[in-house]
């Protein structure tokens, strides 16, 4: 039996995701670029689809992946939040402080990391 593109479509939206944080860890020089997302393995694969295509957002991040190659890079999940019994929980709060404490925990802010550092509230 196939299941028709409203059903699928239907399905997806409701397979709760696993919410977390990851890194793209440059292999060579050890700087990293820390990233977190409701839906963390979809975030890891856009990451690395934008390098591969050359259109990543971070600059220097892409400049080092393109000098480099892809085979200095690796991808890693850090730390994930417990998956909800349905996917209508929003962990949106519950991932931004879970990104807080490892970019507290490992600072890969520029120039040591590809993170730019937080601007001063006030």
């Amino acid at each position: 039996m196939t299941l028709d593109r409203k059903a699928l479509t239907r399905q997806y939206k409701e397979t709760p995701r696993t919410a977390g944080v990851a890194l793209a860890k440059n292999l060579a020089n050890g700087k990293c670029f820390l990233f977190a997302g409701v839906d963390i393995a979809a975030l890891v694969n856009r990451h690395r689809a934008q390098l591969k295509l050359g259109g990543h957002p971070n600059k220097v991040l892409q400049g080092d992946w393109n000098a480099l190659g892809a085979d200095q890079f690796a991808f890693e999940v850090v730390d994930t939040l417990p998956v909800p019994e349905t996917a209508d929980v929003d962990q949106r709060d519950d991932v931004a402080a879970l990104e807080a404490l490892w970019l507290e925990k490992l600072a890969p802010f520029e120039p040591a990391g590809y993170n730019r550092a937080p601007r001063p509230r006030g």
